[in-house]
């Protein structure tokens, strides 16, 4: 490995973390509308609180900058260090961990007001197992049309992901990724856990 390799290797987490922490929904906002999204509607940073508070338009596009800050880094990882093996797998696995982590805990906040994670989860599976990632999205599509509920699929999909990391890939450590991440994404779904067994979950 060339020294160049090395610090790739080593910094590439870190960017991953840095990444992932960008609050794109509180900087859309800020920049380019009167809306602070973290004391509108239910003072969430993620793409439904802003499609909510500050229109469709805004919340697509903090989606799209969502996933991409979870898939940018996962894929860089993926085409340094590619997949296949103990070693290689748990690599790419610190670096979508790291992206997650960095939106649940940004470090330009000092790990407060962070996301519930789903989009940039998605992302990071993305770039590890695109087969894995539309199965989820397909049963999250099916809860919110069932239930008018964007948490019921958040939550669905996010119970599934370990299960289809597993049947597409057969790799118990993006399988224990995906066991990470679902868990941190139900801890943050806490609160519309409680309203949708409640009744009082707001729909889409």
């Amino acid at each position: 490995m060339s020294i160049a390799d090395t610090v790739c290797f080593l910094v590439l987490p870190l960017f991953a973390y840095a990444l992932g922490s960008v609050p794109w929904g509180v900087v859309l906002t800020r920049t380019f509308t009167a809306v602070d999204i973290r004391t509108s509607g239910s003072g969430n940073i993620g793409a439904t609180n802003v499609r909510r508070t500050a229109g469709t338009a805004w919340g697509i596009l903090t989606l799209v900058l969502d996933v991409l800050k979870g898939w940018v880094p996962t894929f860089l990882a993926v085409y340094f260090v590619g997949t296949g093996g103990i070693s290689k797998d748990l690599y790419v696995a610190v670096v979508l961990l790291a992206a997650f982590t960095g939106h649940l805990f940004p470090l330009y906040t000092k790990g407060k007001g962070g996301g519930k994670g789903v989009a940039t989860a998605g992302g990071c599976f993305l770039a590890v197992s695109p087969a894995a990632v539309a199965a989820a999205v397909s049963i999250f599509l099916l809860l919110i049309f069932l239930t008018r509920r964007v948490s019921a699929g958040s939550l669905a999909a996010a119970a599934l992901i370990p299960a289809v990391l597993w049947k597409f890939n057969h790799s118990l450590v993006f399988t224990a990724a995906g066991v990470l991440v679902a868990a941190g994404i139900f801890i943050r779904h806490r609160e519309n856990i409680r309203r949708l067994a409640a009744g009082k979950e707001p729909p889409l």
